[in-house]
């Protein structure tokens, strides 16, 4: 085996607690492009395998890969780093890699604090994966880090020599996208995810975002250019997803998919002129709503819209850098709406500057707006986002402890920013009670009874149970 690849399991995400395991579609995306060079692959999602460090390190041996790589979010990382050191000590020749958000921006650190990583990959990872494994295999590691890692562009790795962290030269972003394989889906079990498998269709058709919200780091990571795939490229992607893995239902997880709405339509009007059965979601801005683009991609299959809103203030708004009015959220909605799509709306509560009334017109205004699902977070600077170093510079977070980034709970110190941490808690609460407890919702979604009880149950009750009498009985919800 060359490579191993691991998505670690992830146990206070949104999505384990309400059942939706997805498909690592990063790792996939690094595994085609690994398996195009000649490299053999094998994928480990432990989000959805739940082994254990324990038992990955011993598949890992059994396999005894050249490299053994991991991706990781905030909120993984010392996940990942765990799975990484247990398996060091069954492989130690081997070469250990992480890469992901979380790394990119904080590579000195984990080089520094894990003895599990050798190498971080940042920003982009599949030309840089393919430079690694070609060097690294080819060159037979010599000196166990010899000089060849300074030829791989976009990594930062441990000096054993010089005892330091050494940076190389930052890779270019990729700009023909085309040129990717599509990802390797068939390392993954498709079947195996159960009730989610109607998410699996995961696809991404761009990259890069023109804009800088002070809470994101897309544009950071993949750039400040927009970069896509052609129309054709696209549909292709859906065809597999069509006929080879029997999922007609698709998620466009695009940043800004309508930047280019030129193209958004030229793709609508590919999946048309090929007679394809297909169901899709996709987000966009919502001052980049088009009626006309709107009702064009509901004829080829659009059912539901996103959008991230994120405040009922205009005040926030524009603390947020977000670009956008409180009357064009209200304008794409009802677009929206008026073509027969369902929307689903993000709101980010609890940032800094905000105030218990403007937390209150944030929550009335998703109401107001009416749409269809609603979710909200709690403000979480991630590292790497232009509010984190603003938060970090005034020591306005509370806490590095990255196992409490999920967005659920907070982690600055609100006390001085004219908060607590238990409104704002309460807030997020309130917040999917209101929404989804008026009866007239009700009503119109009977289905989302059952979810909003479990999303209340299992983001608010259960965690507060964990290490008390009821930890049993929590454990055996959750396992059903």
């Amino acid at each position: 085996m060359d490579v191993m690849l691991i998505n670690p399991y992830d146990e206070n995400a949104v999505k384990n607690g309400l059942g939706f395991i997805t498909p690592p579609l990063n790792l996939m995306y690094l595994a085609s492009s690994l398996e195009n060079a000649s490299f053999s692959v094998k994928i480990i999602d432990d989000d959805l395998m739940q082994m254990g460090y324990e038992k990955v390190s011993e598949i890992a041996a059994k396999l005894n890969p050249q490299i053994m790589a991991i991706t990781a979010t905030t909120s993984t990382i010392n996940t990942a780093l765990k799975y990484m050191e247990f398996a060091k000590k069954f492989l130690p020749d081997s070469l250990f890699v992480i890469g992901g958000p979380h790394p990119t921006f904080m590579p000195e650190n984990i080089l520094k604090n894990s003895d599990g990583i050798d190498v971080v990959v940042r920003g982009e990872g599949e030309e840089t994966m393919v430079d690694l494994a070609e060097n690294h295999i080819d060159e037979n590691h010599i000196d166990n880090h010899g000089r060849y890692l300074e030829k791989v562009r976009g990594i930062a790795y441990k000096d054993l020599k010089e005892g330091n962290v050494k940076f190389t030269e930052p890779r270019p972003l990729i700009n023909d996208l085309d040129f990717l394989p599509l990802p390797a889906r068939h390392l993954v079990p498709f079947d195996s995810y159960g009730v989610s498998r109607e998410q699996s269709g995961g696809m991404i058709t761009s990259r890069g975002c023109v804009y800088s919200c002070g809470y994101c780091s897309s544009s950071l990571i993949m750039g400040k250019k927009f970069r896509s795939r052609s129309p054709e490229n696209v549909v292709d992607e859906i065809e597999e997803l069509l006929y080879k893995y029997k999922l007609r239902d698709i998620a466009f997880m695009d940043d800004t998919f309508m930047l280019n709405k030129r193209r958004a339509s030229q793709i609508a009007q590919e999946i048309e002129e090929r007679n394809l059965d297909v169901s899709f979601v996709a987000s966009s801005r919502v001052d980049m709503v088009d009626a006309n683009l709107l009702m064009k991609l509901k004829k080829a299959g659009m059912s539901t819209l996103y959008y991230g809103v994120e405040s009922g203030s205009q005040r926030i708004l524009d603390l947020m850098k977000k670009g956008i009015t409180l009357q064009q959220a209200e304008t794409a909605v009802k677009s929206a709406k008026n073509v027969g799509l369902e929307v689903l709306t993000s709101f980010i509560l609890g940032y800094p500057g905000e105030t218990k009334e403007d937390l209150d017109q944030t929550i009335d205004f998703s109401i107001k707006l009416n749409p269809d699902y609603s979710q909200y977070s709690i403000l979480t600077p991630f590292p790497g986002t232009p509010i984190y170093h603003e938060l970090h510079k005034k020591g306005l977070i509370d806490t590095n402890n990255w196992d409490k980034y999920t967005v659920l709970k907070p982690v600055l110190k609100y006390e001085k920013l004219g908060l607590t941490k238990k409104m704002v808690e309460r807030k997020l609460a309130e917040a999917y009670l209101k929404f989804y407890s008026r009866p007239k919702y009700l009503m119109k979604h009977r289905h989302m009874i059952s979810v909003i009880f479990q999303i209340i149950l299992r983001s608010f009750v259960l965690p507060k149970l964990k290490g008390s009498t009821g930890k049993g009985w929590y454990q055996n919800l959750n396992e059903s």
